[in-house]
């Protein structure tokens, strides 16, 4: 899940941020302090020392501060009691408690005439009903605030709103306004001098390009933010700009690297005492896990982030943490199970109001009861979604621009609808003219009432044929505005539809996949650099071991998304078949089988089809490796060599060709320190730098020799920049493969 930053508002009344906890609690039970002072404490003591860490307890330090205040007869302070209080239960996602308070507090706020209170509660209100999904209200409130800050010339709230603002636009897919309003807030931050406010629009920017797909930009972005965070050694902040980078690796299908930025994420929230953070932190883990196949530890990690969630009273993460923990057991095909987990998710997220969380658990349970045979339960269900998911749906951005153009054409007609009143104040005015004239010359009485009257006929006429045009032209947009919700009410179930059907094909392909843990055992000191074009891909990496050898495999199969990974799932299987039930070890004969297999499965079909698999495979058995190829070579880099050897694959592919010849192996003995790599074409292929070509084999090789003093896992991350960094703003062309091995 990526974090936007949302930002709470609260009073300037905290000057002393920094001090320390003791010393507030000893200005509190100091009787003979100020009464401001006291109150003051109290605030920071609930603020600083709880909100964001405890909420519950915050909320009880915050109910003291509010009886003090009552007690004193200070009403500014009892808003601002009521505002920490809102806050403790939208962190807990207790929406209905948190609008209350806000409420409460904004009504004081309003009858003292304390703007700036009243701007806080405005804001804090926004972000439930953004939290909620509903957006217009959210843009209401946030725009009230906003108002408000720019009169009294609070930047610093204003930058708030502004950025809240960017984080709805953001949130209905109007990129190009929330940039605009990250940019003021940035802008705003910057001018004054405030390094920790400058770090929030900086990671927001970097989300929108992450939403665009554009990792480059984000991962800039994100290091932006983080950096300034480190400097300021704000912990929290720097936990979420680690988990942001987490998922822009997860996005790109680098796992390993994904895991090591949750994890960093998850030490710091521990460590803080963030229990929601922490909660978070184990939930992205956990779908990592899942999406590599490894059920056990996902299942350990979505259990430890629903202890903590359901202990704080998290409602929104209880909800996500067991829609994950049903969707593990409906997978393994435990459908009892899955069905009680989804059903407590559902009801946590109707009490909670978190419509998305709503949906995942009915779509679940709509299938489990399905294949359980319960269909009248698995219809209600399966309705259920179709209504949850309308209306999450109907926020779409796309569909609001086309609504808002209607919306613009009947404004257009209202403004000519208008000129019937105009028309017929000018029918009264003249009316009147005439009156004047009758009482000045009488003789002319006659002439000018036919004259008036005329004239009344003509802008009768003229009214009434606007009005017929009018009518028809409504009529017209209308009908378009009804053809066109219609068509796109049909665009979005299928690409629903598509999108599910991909994803889920993301998960099968993840799930043949070799896991991270795998990979480590077999091979341990490696690294896998994958680097899929689209969502699934054609190049899948795959291991297998038996009887103390180990076969690994960089594969690229025909094209690339979803036809690619279709052949993709048939080759890997042609792979496995020929090791398990042929017993072949000699990479030569296993890849003579598996070519076999593909173009005999391949052939059942009407259709002539000629897909198939470029491959670099390896067997390895102490400290000899045997190789044999299709289209892709073996790359070695001895120890302290300047050059590399490449031992060269047969020109043909696993698939169907005109001239067919049995694959060579090539056995090598390896020495300590020697280093191995295997790569599909996608890498060189890739067109950037300043002239726009291809990267180049010869470019490749360049920069693996400039590594071999680097570990495996710092080469993954080198090449995987100069990727990046070469790419710039070019499309990636194809899926990128490469396996590394350094030989101990």
């Amino acid at each position: 899940m990526k974090k936007l930053l949302i930002c709470f508002l609260i009073l300037p009344l905290i000057s002393t941020a920094q001090m320390n906890i003791d010393s507030l609690w000893s200005v509190w039970n100091n009787q003979n302090q100020p009464d401001s002072s006291r109150l003051n404490a109290m605030l920071e003591i609930s603020w600083e020392g709880y909100l964001f860490t405890q909420p519950d307890s915050a909320f009880y330090y915050a109910q003291v501060l509010y009886d003090e205040a009552k007690v004193k007869g200070n009403r500014v302070f009892m808003a601002d009691a009521l505002n920490i209080q809102g806050i403790s239960f939208s962190i807990r996602n207790n929406y209905k408690r948190a609008i209350e308070y806000y409420t409460q507090g904004l009504k004081i706020n309003e009858e003292i005439g304390n703007k700036g209170g009243t701007a806080t509660a405005l804001n804090n209100i926004g972000i439930v009903y953004k939290n909620q999904g509903d957006f217009s209200q959210a843009i209401i409130y946030y725009t009230k605030s906003l108002k408000i800050t720019e009169e009294i010339g609070d930047r610093e709230s204003s930058a708030n709103a502004m950025n809240n603002i960017g984080v709805i636009s953001q949130d209905q897919g109007d990129y190009a306004r929330a940039i605009e309003y990250y940019i003021k807030s940035l802008k705003i931050r910057e001018e004054s001098g405030d390094k920790k406010g400058t770090a929030i629009p900086l990671n927001n920017i970097g989300t929108i390009y992450q939403d665009q797909g554009d990792y480059t930009r984000a991962m800039e972005y994100f290091t932006k933010s983080l950096k300034i965070r480190e400097e300021l050694d704000d912990q929290k902040g720097m936990a979420t700009s680690f988990n942001n980078i987490g998922l822009v690796y997860k996005n790109q299908g680098d796992f390993t690297q994904a895991i090591s930025y949750y994890s960093k994420s998850l030490k710091i929230r521990e460590a803080i005492g963030d229990k929601k953070g922490t909660a978070d932190a184990l939930n992205n883990i956990g779908t990592i896990y899942s999406a590599q196949g490894n059920y056990t530890l996902a299942m350990d990690y979505y259990s430890k982030s629903l202890e903590i969630t359901e202990a704080i009273k998290d409602l929104k993460g209880s909800a996500a943490a067991l829609n994950n923990i049903g969707f593990v057991y409906q997978t393994l095909k435990n459908y009892p199970k899955a069905i009680e987990s989804a059903t407590k998710a559902l009801k946590i997220a109707e009490e909670a109001g978190v419509a998305i969380k709503a949906e995942e658990a009915a779509k679940s349970l709509w299938i489990s009861y399905k294949e359980t045979n319960q269909f009248e339960k698995s219809l209600e269900m399966h309705e259920l979604f179709i209504k949850t998911r309308d209306s999450l749906t109907s926020m779409n951005n796309q569909k609001e621009v086309i609504r808002q153009k209607f919306k613009y054409d009947y404004e257009k007609q209202a403004v000519a609808d208008s000129i019937q009143n105009a028309e017929a104040n000018k029918v009264k005015d003249a009316q009147l003219t005439a009156q004047k004239a009758e009482n000045k010359q009488r003789e002319q009485q006659a002439y000018l009432l036919y004259g008036g009257l005329s004239l009344a006929l003509i802008f009768g006429g003229f009214i009434f044929n606007r009005f017929r045009v009018t009518n028809k032209q409504k009529g017209v947009i209308e009908q378009q505005k009804q053809q066109v919700d219609i068509a796109f009410e049909e665009l979005e179930v299928k690409n629903d539809e598509i999108m599910e059907s991909i994803t889920y094909a993301k998960r099968i392909q993840s799930a043949i996949l070799p896991s991270e843990k795998v990979i480590q055992k077999h091979l341990p000191n490696s690294f896998i650099l994958y680097k899929p074009k689209d969502i699934v891909a054609g190049d899948f990496y795959w291991l297998e071991h038996k009887n103390n050898t180990i076969f690994f495999a960089a594969a690229d199969c025909t094209g690339h998304g979803v036809p690619g990974a279709m052949v993709s799932v048939v080759c890997n299987n042609a792979l496995n078949k020929s090791i398990r039930e042929y017993n072949l070890f000699d990479p030569g004969l296993i890849l003579d089988k598996t070519r076999e297999i593909v173009v005999n499965e391949f052939a059942k079909s009407t259709d002539e089809v000629k897909d198939g698999m470029d491959i670099a495979l390896c067997s390895l058995e102490g400290n000899v490796l045997t190789y044999a190829g299709a289209n892709n070579p073996l790359w070695i880099v001895r120890k302290d060599a300047n050059s590399i050897e490449e031992v060269k694959a047969n020109k043909q592919p696993i698939g169907q060709f005109d001239y067919v010849t049995p694959y060579t192996s090539h056995k090598v003995k390896l020495n300590q320190g020697d280093a191995i790599y295997l790569f599909s074409d996608g890498y060189v292929d890739q067109f950037g730098g300043e002239k726009g070509k291809k990267f180049k084999p010869s470019a490749l090789r360049e920069v693996i020799l400039s590594i071999q003093e680097k570990s495996m896992e710092e080469q993954k991350l080198f090449l995987d920049n100069a990727f990046e960094k070469y790419r710039g703003n070019h499309q990636q062309v194809d899926d990128v493969c490469m396996i590394g091995v350094k030989f101990e």
